[in-house]
């Protein structure tokens, strides 16, 4: 039986021209707008390192966020399959990106740093190990070329 196919549709609309389109490379912005059908606008740009916009989203941290995000969603959808009370989570996630001699650039590691709070009585060890689960099972760490590291920390409330 094949897998269930689904596809996800997003406009990112460029606009950061000033007038002279891109005449020279600082006679435009890098902002743009990401928009998917029914949800709120995310203003992005470019890393300020590239002459971005530090108050907008860049990919690069839209990429270690969707990263992050994915773990979170799974590591929650397996703590309640278990039957694990997860009553607080946060992620402190960082991503790693390298520039070559010629311009280009990828990313060498992302990060996940999320810091789980469970119920009393609750099993730590259980709530330790959902994460190696969860990062198996993440869609997205699944389809990127570098590692993803989860350095986790579960604490009881």
């Amino acid at each position: 039986m094949a897998g269930k196919q689904h596809t996800y549709r997003v406009t990112v609309t460029w606009t950061g021209n000033k007038g002279q389109g891109t005449a020279n490379y600082r006679a435009y912005t890098r902002d743009h707008e990401i928009q998917a059908a029914g949800k709120p606008v995310i203003p992005g740009s470019s890393d300020p390192a590239f002459l971005g916009d530090a108050t907008r989203y860049n990919p690069e941290e839209m990429l270690v966020a969707s990263l992050s995000a994915c773990h979170k969603l799974w590591y929650l959808h397996l703590a309640a399959d278990a039957g694990l009370v997860v009553t607080a989570y946060q992620d402190q996630a960082e991503g790693t990106m390298v520039e070559t001699a010629d311009g280009n650039g990828h990313f060498t590691q992302v990060t996940l740093r999320p810091t789980v709070t469970i119920a009393a009585g609750g099993d730590a060890a259980l709530a330790q190990a959902l994460h190696d689960k969860a990062h198996h099972f993440c869609f997205i760490a699944n389809s990127v070329n570098f590692p993803v590291v989860t350095d986790g920390l579960v604490q009881t409330a």
